[in-house]
């Protein structure tokens, strides 16, 4: 009671009260009048309403047509005029006294439901508890023409029909009612405005919240030109009396609404916060009353996922139409590029691009982070972690916090440069994993044996990702580019030589994830949907920083380079795309192909690299048989590494096979893994080649000791 009588004094200067009293007159002179006008006897008749009798219908017709109810009491036109939301909704959209007069009628209910009843009865239908047409024009009409013309306040471009302050409703049980049988309700936005209420109406609060964040445009990791081209911009849009708008484009991360949030408050408005994704029953009304509640409030709209609307959708036309027509300012917001065309002009709308923040602000942002984790790494480090991952604010913070927790589950306090790198890593791929393989790397520079100028030329892959912001950004290359900024490189070899070892080793030596594609399942006979396939790796691949390992490339390079017919011709469109999309990239993107004849050079001058594997010679093999054994594996002091060789002309791959299933068959045995071991590893990789050996290829060993299968 208490909160009641200390809101009841603000309502009642404000002149709300006051306008119902004055209803309440009105309406008791309906009241008294009522029974002569119609006719009534209630004393007689307790079912009145419920049938008509023929003397009824003799009554009606002795009445004057269009008559509306005479009411000693005048329609309460001062006091809706006193009543400041009234008067304020009046001034805005251009309404007059009837109008006013139309809105306290449905308002009364929405305040005390009493006048449910009151209108019943005036409607002589104890189920009419709004307030019909009709019933309107009898309550606020003098005459009957006055009645007849006053109809015209309900059509729809009438202003409270066009402005959606009230809405008819027809009644369920009467198809296809007259004007007059329509109920009139009041649009909730028009209800609150007249309660001076200001929270979210039922349409709106399931997508929509209110902005609480105090932030500042300065306080965001923005560059400072960027930041200060957006508050001049819509600072301008003001000066020339037009609402600002903006399209913030790029990954659905916090940021665009941390600067939405903070151009908001700059500007001293208040933000509507609105997830256009999760709109689902009458999305085109809850657009229009997001659009009706900001001008009427005077709020910012922020409008996330702007983008997830069919290009060619009533709902996107609308959205942009109910844009280019209001007068709020708003930030929309979306992944991909804004479809919507003229429109999009017609609406004033500025398109800026969240992309991933510079070095220095990345840079920054983990120093800030990590320090708040009592980890202070030095400034090769910090521009180690900025440069190999392209992370945004958030992704950075959860990275610094993951690293923390890392560091003590090995029981240490402070992070280490390994745990911040994996850390990294842990924020990005999650959407690649979906469409490749990722891999794990193992093996060093110690595992690998190739001859040194291949050995060579690896490094430098390594060399070119670690000092790309060095060459591009601090010696002015990146001005000089377009394309070609990511590393691009063709591996090219027969099988088992070394590709996938050696982009394992690169992985590991720059502390990147390794995803596998397998470009066999990627390729379709289908026209067009290769690219499709392609675009979908790589657009999952932007927020990853990881290094595309593209093996069995000869599933295109194999259908020819040479044009001979147009399959010929639709295969080299193919190859020529997937170079485009890893041109483009930015990060590593490796190719494995058996076949390097098949490709035409000028598609091998737009890699950065071409690393041709050899097929190992004796010295190389004999390097790969010694290297193959872990520390731990009981190898026989007496296995003769020249013999192996010098014999047996295999690749890198098929000597690790031949060398696990002699560890097997020594296991087995229980003993140390011994020549016999390996020379019937040996001839099982030459069965499964399709190339079985003979006794006399082991002499002078023998491998009798082991029976032969069948």
């Amino acid at each position: 009671m208490t909160g009641a009588s200390s809101v009841e004094p603000g309502i009642a200067q404000r002149g709300l009260l006051p306008m119902l009293r004055e209803l309440d007159r009105l309406l008791e002179s309906a009241v008294a009048a009522a029974p002569a006008f119609y006719g009534w006897d209630a004393g007689r008749d307790a079912f009145r309403g419920l049938y008509i009798t023929g003397q009824d219908a003799r009554r009606t017709l002795l009445r004057d047509p269009c008559s509306p109810l005479p009411a000693a009491a005048p329609a309460p036109v001062e006091a809706c005029l006193q009543h400041r939301p009234m008067a304020r909704l009046a001034e805005r959209y251009d309404l007059d006294a009837f109008d006013c007069g139309v809105l306290l009628l449905a308002l009364a209910p929405e305040i005390d439901v009493r006048y449910e009843r009151v209108y019943a009865y005036l409607q002589d239908d104890v189920t009419r508890r709004r307030p019909a047409v009709d019933l309107v024009l009898n309550l606020l009409c003098n005459t009957a023409e006055e009645k007849i013309e006053r109809r015209r306040h309900f059509e729809p471009q009438a202003n409270l029909m066009r402005h959606k302050l009230i809405e008819l409703l027809a009644d369920p049980a009467q198809p296809r009612p007259p004007l007059l049988a329509h109920y009139i309700k009041l649009d909730e936005i028009a209800s609150g405005l007249l309660l001076e209420r200001d929270g979210l109406d039922s349409r709106l609060a399931p997508f929509c919240s209110f902005s609480r964040a105090e932030i500042s445009l300065a306080s965001l990791p923005l560059e400072r030109a960027a930041r200060d081209g957006l508050f001049d911009a819509a600072q301008q849009a003001h000066r020339s009396a037009r609402p600002a708008r903006f399209y913030f484009r790029g990954p659905d991360l916090p940021l665009r609404k941390l600067t939405a949030e903070a151009l908001a408050y700059d500007l001293g408005a208040r933000l509507l916060l609105a997830d256009l994704g999760r709109l689902e029953d009458n999305p085109l009304e809850a657009i229009g009353a997001l659009f009706r509640y900001a001008a009427n409030y005077g709020v910012m709209l922020f409008l996330d996922h702007a983008d997830s609307f069919a290009f060619d959708s009533g709902e996107l036309r609308y959205l942009t139409e109910s844009l280019a027509a209001g007068s709020c300012d708003a930030v929309l917001a979306g992944a991909a590029a804004w479809p919507a065309g003229r429109l999009f002009d017609d609406a004033g709308i500025v398109e800026i691009e969240f992309g991933t923040p510079a070095f220095k602000i990345r840079r920054e942002q983990w120093r800030s982070n990590l320090s708040g984790q009592r980890c202070d790494l030095p400034d090769a480090q910090l521009d180690s972690l900025a440069d190999l991952f392209h992370l945004h604010a958030d992704q950075i913070a959860a990275a610094s916090v993951a690293a923390r927790n890392r560091a003590w589950q090995r029981g240490s306090e402070r992070p280490s440069l390994e745990d911040c790198f994996r850390a990294a890593r842990a924020q990005t791929g999650q959407a690649l994993a979906t469409l490749t393989r990722k891999v794990e790397p193992l093996y060093d520079w110690t595992d690998i044996v190739l001859p040194e100028p291949i050995l060579a030329q690896l490094r430098d892959v390594c060399n070119r990702v670690r000092r790309r912001r060095q060459v591009f950004h601090e010696w002015g290359f990146d001005s000089k580019l377009s394309l070609g900024k990511g590393v691009t490189a063709l591996f090219a070899g027969p099988s088992g030589v070394g590709k996938t070892m050696a982009a394992e080793i690169i992985a590991r030596e720059l502390a990147l994830d390794l995803y596998k594609i397998d470009l066999a399942g990627v390729v379709s006979k289908y026209i067009g949907e290769t690219e499709k396939n392609l675009d979908r790796i790589f657009a999952a691949a932007e927020s990853s920083d990881a290094i595309l390992f593209f093996d069995e490339a000869d599933a295109l390079f194999g259908k020819r380079s040479e044009v001979r017919d147009s399959h010929d011709r639709y295969a080299n469109i193919e190859i020529s795309y997937l170079l485009q999309k890893m041109e483009a990239y930015r990060g590593v993107a490796i190719l494995a192909s058996n076949l390097r004849q098949h490709l035409d050079e000028s598609f091998l001058r737009r890699l950065a690299f071409t690393i041709h594997f050899p097929f190992p010679n004796e010295e190389h093999r004999r390097g790969i048989w010694k290297s193959v054994w872990p520390q731990a594996a009981p190898l026989d002091e007496t296995v003769d590494f020249d013999f192996l060789a010098s014999r047996f002309k295999l690749s890198g791959g098929n000597i690790r096979n031949a060398a696990l299933s002699a560890a097997f068959l020594a296991a087995e045995e229980g003993g140390t893994i011994a020549m016999r071991h390996l020379l019937r590893g040996i001839e099982r990789e030459y069965q499964k080649m399709g190339k079985p050996l003979g006794r006399d290829q082991f002499q002078p060993y023998s491998i009798g000791e082991i029976a032969r299968e069948a």
